[in-house]
């Protein structure tokens, strides 16, 4: 086992990122990022490889090409185990001022994963498992939720559907947060992250199974909702 922590500078580390978002202060500061954070992250993500498989970790850059904002560092390190729009779901976890966040799901669906998430809730069976699965995970202290939603019911389903609520969501997502804390600097923090996500993969594989990969070329995936 490789991890021990977090480096004990880690949280403050984007506290200072957030109040001076530059490429001079990135530049400055970019040790204390590889040795605090993105070492203890990747050491993390090693030891639960052999349970929940093999993590990406993001680039600490931001895509600014299409944004108002152009500040150019993310304030958060984050990293997926699997590509939701090649299984239908992602393992998730991200380190930030706010503390540690663990997720799983589906955030951003490709339009023929969106239709058949939307069809699984329909379905008596598959939709009322969904809907016990995410009660559970809120008794255990879940938030579900997704990036956006709709005013109304999607075209095609009535506005009196009983899983109204959940057809709605343009995608799902259960996330567990924690606040900074002291565990977050010792090998506990590892326990805490495959804790969270044993709690979190039923959501996780009721996407794979229900939902699963988009077929649709990289370039149409996106579009409205």
């Amino acid at each position: 086992m490789a991890f021990t922590g977090f480096g004990p500078g880690a949280v403050a580390f984007y506290d200072e990122l957030a109040a001076d978002n530059s490429r001079d202060w990135w530049q400055a500061h970019r040790d204390r990022y590889e040795t605090e954070v993105r070492a203890p992250l990747e050491h993390l993500l090693a030891d639960l490889a052999d349970e929940f498989g093999e993590a990406r970790v993001f680039r600490p850059q931001r895509d600014t090409r299409f944004s108002p904002d152009k500040t150019p560092y993310k304030t958060s390190a984050a990293a997926a185990i699997d590509a939701a729009r090649e299984i239908g779901s992602s393992l998730y976890i991200q380190l930030s001022a706010d503390g540690l966040m663990l997720g799983a799901g589906l955030f951003h669906p490709a339009k023929d994963q969106l239709a058949k998430l939307r069809a699984a809730i329909d379905d008596d069976r598959t939709g009322t498992e969904l809907e016990e699965l995410t009660d559970g995970l809120r008794a255990a202290g879940a938030t579900i939720e997704a990036h956006d939603a709709l005013t109304t019911a999607p075209r095609g389903y009535p506005k009196d559907h009983p899983r109204i609520e959940l057809l709605r969501m343009k995608g799902i997502i259960g996330t567990i947060s924690h606040r900074p804390a002291a565990w977050l600097y010792k090998a506990k923090a590892r326990d805490v992250v495959a804790g969270d996500w044993r709690t979190l993969r039923p959501l996780h594989a009721w996407l794979e199974r229900h939902v699963g990969a988009s077929h649709l070329p990289v370039e149409v995936r996106g579009g409205r909702r």
